[in-house]
């Protein structure tokens, strides 16, 4: 059984940076997309970031292009979101998750994600 845990979460100022991690048990994930998500109170859930597995290929949210940076470990059991100056708008809970073989591009898309992580909740103040 598939099971990943967030963590990493936490309140920063703007400007600062935090690191999430995303923990993954059970099957070994050879090939497919993994992603991190955010959902802000009111709002619907959005895709942030997305990798392919093995390749490395990413995908992002143009909100967070140029200041995120999505990458796994050597062994490919963790997943890391580092998130550089970071402003208040980026407050929400963020979900990492794991999806089919996408054959190379990963959307950022809920449906197209199986497995999700329970959530960190990052806060940003001004």
């Amino acid at each position: 059984q598939v099971q990943l845990v967030d963590t990493g979460g936490g309140s920063v100022q703007a400007g600062e940076s935090l690191r999430l991690s995303c923990v993954a048990s059970g099957p070994k994930f050879i090939r497919g997309c993994m992603a991190w998500f955010r959902q802000a109170p009111g709002k619907e859930r959005e895709g942030v970031a997305a990798i392919y597995i093995p390749h490395g290929y990413t995908n992002y949210a143009d909100s967070v292009k140029g200041r995120f940076t999505i990458s796994q470990d050597d062994v490919k059991t963790t997943l890391y979101l580092q998130m550089n100056t970071l402003k208040p708008e980026d407050t929400a809970m963020y979900y990492c998750a794991r999806g089919a073989d996408s054959g190379g591009f990963c959307r950022l898309w809920t449906d197209d994600y199986i497995h999700w992580g329970q959530g960190t909740q990052v806060t940003v103040s001004s």
